[in-house]
């Protein structure tokens, strides 16, 4: 019984235990989709003679990535599958998880395309590009990681 003198405490409560409630099925359901489809966070830089592309892409072997260079556009690409099974007395569980992306860049004509390394260490690929003085179009080559 409220006399008047004491605040109304209002019913707070009802969208905690709404969330609480739910919140094991958004994460099942949610189960980082967002980070399936995010596309790596790249910086293009460019000095010493070479353009400079890094890709942040943690979680990922050199063996994912797949680098295409045809005319002048260079994809950089890479596909991981992963499966975790647990067994239990009373249950069995299979998950999988699939994460794959995809850029594709406009080379400038200045780029020397067959000489394109890279490399893949701790969670960043990196890949020089050197520049040329005359420019020509880069012929199709497939970037092997090192």
């Amino acid at each position: 019984m409220n006399n008047g003198n004491m605040p109304v405490k209002r019913m707070e409560t009802f969208p905690t235990l709404f969330d609480d409630f739910f919140k094991p099925w958004r994460e099942w359901f949610d189960m980082g989709w967002d980070k399936v489809s995010t596309v790596p966070a790249v910086n293009v830089t460019e000095a010493d003679g070479n353009f400079k592309i890094t890709l942040a892409a943690p979680g990922l072997q050199k063996e994912d990535f797949k680098i295409d260079v045809d005319g002048n556009l260079i994809t950089i690409s890479a596909e991981k599958s992963t499966q975790k099974e647990e067994k239990d007395e009373k249950f069995t569980r299979k998950e999988y998880n699939f994460t794959s992306f995809s850029r594709t860049f406009t080379l400038p004509d200045n780029v020397m395309a067959d000489k394109i390394e890279a490399r893949y260490e701790n969670g960043e690929l990196k890949l020089m590009l050197p520049k040329l003085a005359d420019a020509k179009a880069p012929p199709h080559k497939k970037i092997e990681i090192r």
